[in-house]
């Protein structure tokens, strides 16, 4: 073999490498799961990698089947819908208000206040019961809704949870006391507002919450369920510099509250025909623990003898099936706490409501 020949088979074994290396790479910028090892290089192909690819999705898609129509409802009660996919257009509000009226040394005063309403759109699509959505405010691009606001609603077979955190400065009302009366407005205080129910349904075989609030199951037949549940109701509410400012002569005032109860309810799923599902549930808990007080200027005045201290949760739904594809939905959740004691009475309100139109694939 002379030089020219060698060479020839040098130059032949180089290209060859050269064109494998680079249909490796290649693959491996559009498949990122391809392996660079020596060993698997020649085999490695984009080819290979879809029906990976594909294979991996299918097995997802099969498990999220298998778990979605696994149910341990009675089947002639609640059923899942034939379809995998719901989309969702939804329209949400909260309000939250608050009201007290006592005599704190010799001092009367009764305050009316709510907070303004919070208003957004949003558009899910859900798939084999695991969802995404986006939410707009339209107050918020306006700058006209400044306040914070946290909620997270979970619907299960047996448990179910509703919690909210609210941070506020757009609580306003009307405030009278032996100085007058005067209006409170916007920024003047600063409200702070944890609220968590959990709750469990002994009836979770034939009665599902799911069925009226997500209409991720369907409700057959009419059934109801007794409930048990925790609740806590929390937070304060503080005047402002604003309000300083605005009225030099009035009082630091600080209220802080906090109750923890434990109740039973009842909840029923009403069935009147084909396309109709109207839901009502009750759960009142009696408070075992609470935290109330008030600073005013700097003096911490405590809560005098309790005389009755209750916590109620409340829930409506109403669900209209156009067709087995075509759905509406309205409903509406609370909770509603009172506090009243020697020298006065608190109440406070927290609502959300939801109208939603929906389809499924």
């Amino acid at each position: 073999m002379n030089y020219r020949t060698v060479l020839i088979v040098i130059a032949t074994v180089m290209l060859q490498t050269t064109a494998v290396r680079a249909d490796v790479n290649v693959g491996d910028s559009l498949w990122t799961d391809v392996t660079v090892s020596d060993s698997l290089q020649a085999e490695a192909s984009p080819t290979d990698t879809v029906a990976k690819k594909g294979s991996f999705w299918k097995r997802l898609s099969d498990k999220l089947t298998t778990r979605y129509y696994t149910s341990k409802y009675d089947s002639c009660y609640v059923v899942r819908p034939q379809s995998k996919l719901t989309l969702k257009v939804r329209m949400n509000m909260t309000g939250n208000s608050f009201y007290s009226r006592g005599t704190i040394n010799g001092f009367w005063s009764e305050a009316d206040l709510s907070t303004g309403h919070n208003t957004t759109f949003s558009v899910a699509a859900v798939y084999c019961g695991i969802g995404l959505g986006v939410a707009v405010n339209p107050s918020k691009w306006k700058g006209i809704y400044n306040d914070y606001e946290f909620n997270l609603n979970f619907y299960g077979r047996c448990l179910s949870l509703d919690l909210s955190y609210q941070r506020s400065k757009s609580l306003s009302g009307d405030f009278h006391s032996d100085w007058g009366d005067q209006r409170l407005e916007k920024d003047d205080t600063k409200l702070k507002m944890l609220n968590v129910a959990v709750y469990y349904a002994f009836n979770n075989r034939r009665f599902s919450y799911p069925a009226a609030f997500t209409q991720s199951y369907i409700q057959r037949r009419s059934a109801g369920s007794w409930l048990a549940g925790i609740s806590y109701q929390g937070g304060s509410i503080t005047t402002t510099e604003e309000l300083k400012q605005r009225v030099p002569e009035a009082s630091e005032v600080t209220i802080e509250f906090g109750h923890l109860g434990i109740g039973g309810g009842y909840g029923y799923n009403w069935v009147p025909g084909k396309r109709w599902l109207l839901h009502l549930s009750a759960l009142p808990n009696a408070v075992i623990l609470n935290r109330n007080k008030m600073i005013v200027d700097g003096e911490y005045i405590d809560a005098q003898r309790i005389r009755f201290n209750m916590i109620f949760n409340w829930r409506v739904a109403v669900v209209y099936n156009f067709s087995t594809r075509y759905f509406a939905g309205a409903t509406m959740v609370g909770n509603h706490s009172i506090f009243d004691d020697d020298s006065g009475v608190v109440k406070q309100d927290k609502w959300r409501a939801r109208f939603c139109i929906g389809m499924r694939l």
